[in-house]
């Protein structure tokens, strides 16, 4: 658990227990703030100077709630890249998603689906790092607060990402393109990459897929971001069994 994650007793009554853990789970997410607002500000730059106009920069950032898939598509769309590399190149970006999904998911399984894909849109990164955190697998079946907290984190990473974006959008005619915003940008998503290593699959993960995107970036379309994610995916995965086999070998299981 992180040191600034607060866990307050929780209320008796229902209404006062999702408030206690929404301000829990806005208290969590507050340090990553100015990352998020960096990382928006970033990205909604690189949207208007990569030949978008305002309005369609500000759609995209709505409905394209992903930061890196836009980074990804923009290149492809600017060089004319064929509709399905794109659209693979962002899915496969924004797969990892799927597992939030998965691991979160379950916790909310008693809600109507409605609910359930709305609350499914605000589902990021800030999430996945937190809320496993405060309710681990073995909290199934246990709903008492975990909206609460999983709206605090939510709720603050959009508003923070909106924001961020808005401003990078309204002030990008004012950034001069020689200031190497979109290395900026990559230094902002690092900060908030790696305080989510937290093992040493991921770390695995994290280094085939760096060392792979660098070796294919020559590759025409950025499909070398394609071949990295898969390669990353591999290596963690590879990493994990390994780990898990050496541990039933010592009889950690």
């Amino acid at each position: 658990m992180l040191p600034f994650q607060t866990m307050n007793p929780l209320p008796a009554d229902p209404a006062d227990r999702e408030k206690s853990t929404l301000r829990d789970g806005i208290r969590t997410c507050a340090p990553a703030v100015p990352g998020l607002l960096a990382w928006g500000a970033v990205t909604g730059m690189v949207l208007v100077q990569s030949g978008l106009s305002v309005w369609q920069s500000i759609t995209m950032t709505l409905i394209v709630y992903a930061g890196s898939a836009q980074l990804a598509a923009l290149p492809l769309i600017v060089a004319g890249a064929p509709m399905w590399v794109i659209v693979l190149t962002t899915l496969l970006v924004n797969f990892r998603f799927v597992i939030f999904s998965a691991v979160i998911g379950p916790h909310f399984a008693h809600l109507h689906w409605s609910r359930r894909l709305w609350y499914g849109y605000f589902n990021a990164d800030m999430v996945m790092a937190f809320f496993p955190q405060r309710f681990p697998a073995h909290t199934l079946g246990k709903p008492v607060g975990k909206l609460g907290y999983f709206k605090g984190l939510a709720y603050t990473t959009w508003w923070a990402w909106v924001i961020g974006s808005l401003i990078g959008i309204l002030l990008a005619s004012q950034i001069p393109s020689n200031w190497g915003i979109g290395f900026a940008g990559t230094l902002v998503l690092l900060g908030m990459t790696i305080p989510l290593i937290v093992n040493l699959p991921t770390l695995a993960g994290v280094v085939v897929a760096g060392l792979i995107s660098v070796a294919a970036v020559g590759i025409p379309y950025k499909l070398g971001l394609v071949v990295a994610i898969f390669g990353g995916i591999a290596a963690a995965v590879i990493a994990d069994r390994m780990i898990r086999s050496a541990d039933a070998a010592e009889g950690r299981f």
